[in-house]
């Protein structure tokens, strides 16, 4: 288990500490979305082996709604993932300048919580079906459509919501001091609907 949870805290960590110096240093056009799902992908690959490469409460969730993760598995996961993306979030305001909160862009709510449910969601089905399925099992190419989907993801949502899929980013974007407490909860708490919705809907769609 500490194996596990230690991967699980460095690859998280790496996640959000490459979101806040992508997007607060010289982080113009494609470049953040490209370097974010690249680092995911190569995290994955670097960590599948060992914990599942989750690096996101909201897949741990999904995992385990799907039988991949043990129950008594999710929170020390949570906590090593929140911990990564904390810590990361404090490093980047050393490193970079990071746009206050007060001055973040006020996203519409309704729109918010959508994108985040939605993108979650295919970022939980893209894992279950690529990393857990066993008709699936040994592929080579897990990772690369881990990473494509958050990628994918960044564009569609840019300007309407943080683009997280992940309640550690959403901490660690708090803990930079780019987000106000209330958008983080409320992102967070979308991120983990989407995920229990792609482990329920996974059971539907799974031959497994």
């Amino acid at each position: 288990m500490f194996k596990k949870l230690l991967v699980e805290f460095i690859g998280t960590f790496f996640l959000i500490l490459t979101v806040g110096c992508t997007v607060f240093s010289n982080g113009s056009g494609v470049i953040p979305a490209i370097a974010i799902g690249f680092i995911l992908m190569a995290m994955v690959y670097a960590g599948g082996h060992v914990s599942g490469g989750h690096y996101n409460p909201a897949v741990s969730l999904a995992c385990a709604i799907r039988g991949a993760l043990p129950w008594r598995d999710i929170l020390p996961y949570w906590i090593a993932q929140l911990l990564g993306g904390a810590l990361a979030g404090l490093l980047v305001t050393y490193l970079v300048v990071v746009q206050p909160a007060e001055m973040q862009t006020q996203f519409n709510t309704t729109a918010l919580v959508i994108c985040e449910i939605l993108f979650t969601f295919a970022l939980c089905y893209v894992v279950l079906h690529t990393a857990t399925a066993r008709n699936n099992e040994g592929n080579s190419f897990y990772g690369l459509a881990i990473g494509a989907t958050v990628t994918a993801g960044a564009f569609a949502t840019a300007g309407t919501c943080f683009g997280a899929f992940n309640p550690a980013v959403a901490l660690g974007l708090m803990t930079m001091g780019t987000a106000l407490c209330k958008t983080v909860c409320i992102t967070a708490l979308a991120n983990l609907i989407g995920g229990a919705f792609a482990g329920f809907v996974y059971k539907l769609t799974s031959n497994d």
